[in-house]
């Protein structure tokens, strides 16, 4: 079942620098633009400070990364993330 969003996001055409270069980041570590980041983009420091906590969770050692993609699933269920 696919889910459509209330908003658009902001297209990488209408996105400013910053912008661009996330969706850049983006598209090199899922494949693709996702539309929450898309959505998001509405809000550049809300874009800019979401970005600093993936890159912060991603360097975290603590954790085996298996288990961290464990926990990332089980979260996106538990809210009904529809990727």
């Amino acid at each position: 079942m696919a889910y459509m969003a209330r908003i658009r996001g902001v297209e990488p055409e209408q996105a400013n620098l910053l912008t661009r270069l996330i969706y850049w980041f983006t598209k090199r570590k899922l494949g693709r633009l996702v539309t929450p980041v898309k959505i998001t983009a509405h809000q550049t420091r809300l874009l800019r400070a979401m970005g600093q906590m993936e890159v912060a969770q991603m360097a975290m050692r603590d954790v085996d990364p298996a288990l961290k993609a464990l926990a990332g699933i089980k979260a996106a269920t538990l809210v009904g993330c529809p990727f």
